[in-house]
């Protein structure tokens, strides 16, 4: 019995750090789709706002991954819009306006990123169409870059997928079900094919922000279709309005994060998206570990108060004493006290029963 109560202990201490182990999250966009057998992963979705309140300008880029040599998304747009290339130099900018204060907040127990063998990257509705109108209208379709993109209006989500399918716009078989709601709507669409010019290359890396630019009367940004989504997601927005921002909902993820909140000057190139004009600029971040749950658009509005100072990131780090975590110190004393007084008992009951001299 001895000599099994190191592995005993041993196997009780495995089996409390592996419950303390959450795994890393890959990230996709439920939107953008391979062609053939190939793979792609979207591993982040960064994104500017700028509005205005009149107009909304959104430069989307995506850090993807994986084998695909070409891949489709679809945008939904309340009202028609217009779309060009961006500055990627804008998103460097940003990173620089936005450097947290970075502070330590010590925690008790381990989490993702504590192990040495935990990795924590891991893997307002437009005009509908007038009656007699074509189920499928084509707004636009221009080459920009790698990018093949084409406005449309429909009235019948079918025929819109249809339509994608036969000019080589490869996408999900549920985005008939899905675009439904924008469809009732009467909202627009911005379908992009990444087709670059030297095909044999693989998609990887940060693609070329794409800038689409149009009306409306709200701050809104499109996400209900990242609700086709098979991985978690996560989500990073840069708004530049005239008052701080808020996310008027969570939509089915989880609670949104200001990373940063302050008024700015944009020097170029993000001063394209300002005019050279000062903006308060909000910084969120937000996952969304279960995406089918998404249940619509985000919509942003302005807070109560425009907090100008920069909110800080706290980096947590397990408390320890000498190096060692405090965490383990502790759970092995009680796992030594235990031990021991389980020696103790079978020493006495040994006494109890031994024969007499």
């Amino acid at each position: 019995m001895k000599s099994r109560i190191p592995a005993l202990l041993l196997a009780l201490l495995a089996t409390q750090a592996a419950s303390l182990i959450s795994p890393a999250y890959a990230c996709g966009c439920g939107a953008m789709i391979p062609d053939g057998g190939s793979r792609i992963g979207v591993e982040r979705e960064t994104s500017v706002v700028r509005w205005d309140g009149r107009t909304e300008q959104i430069v989307m880029r995506f850090t993807v991954g994986g084998n695909a040599r070409r891949a489709a998304w679809i945008m939904p747009v309340p009202t028609r819009a217009t779309v060009d290339l961006a500055d990627a130099g804008m998103f460097a900018e940003l990173s620089r306006l936005t450097a947290p204060e970075r502070r330590t907040r010590y925690h008790f127990l381990p989490r993702s990123g504590d192990w040495p063998f935990d990795s924590a990257d891991g893997a307002t509705a437009g005009a509908a169409p007038g009656a007699g109108a074509p189920a499928v209208g084509v707004v636009g379709r221009e080459r920009l870059g790698a990018f093949d993109v084409a406005r449309l209006t429909a009235t019948d989500p079918a025929a819109l997928r249809g339509w994608l399918e036969a000019n080589g716009f490869s996408l999900p078989g549920t985005l008939t079900t899905e675009v439904k709601p924008y469809v009732d709507q009467g909202w627009e669409y911005v379908a992009v094919r990444l087709a670059p010019q030297d095909g044999n290359e693989p998609l990887r890396g940060n693609l070329d922000p794409l800038r689409i630019r149009f009306d409306s009367d709200r701050l809104v940004y499109p996400m209900r279709l990242s609700r086709m989504a098979e991985t978690p997601q996560t989500l990073g927005l840069y708004v530049l309005a005239d008052h701080r921002m808020e996310p008027a909902s969570a939509i089915g993820g989880a609670e949104p994060e200001v990373t940063f909140a302050g008024r700015i000057t944009p020097q170029q190139p993000l001063a394209s998206l300002t005019d050279g004009k000062e903006a308060f600029l909000t910084a969120i971040e937000q996952r969304f570990p279960h995406p089918a749950r998404i249940d619509g658009d985000h919509e942003l509005r302005a807070t109560a108060a425009d907090l100008e100072e920069p909110v800080p990131v706290h980096h947590p780090a397990v408390r320890g004493v000498g190096g060692v975590p405090a965490w383990l110190l502790v759970l092995g004393a009680a796992l030594a006290t235990a031990a021991a007084a389980a020696a103790t008992r079978l020493r006495r009951r040994a006494a109890r029963t031994a024969p007499p001299a």
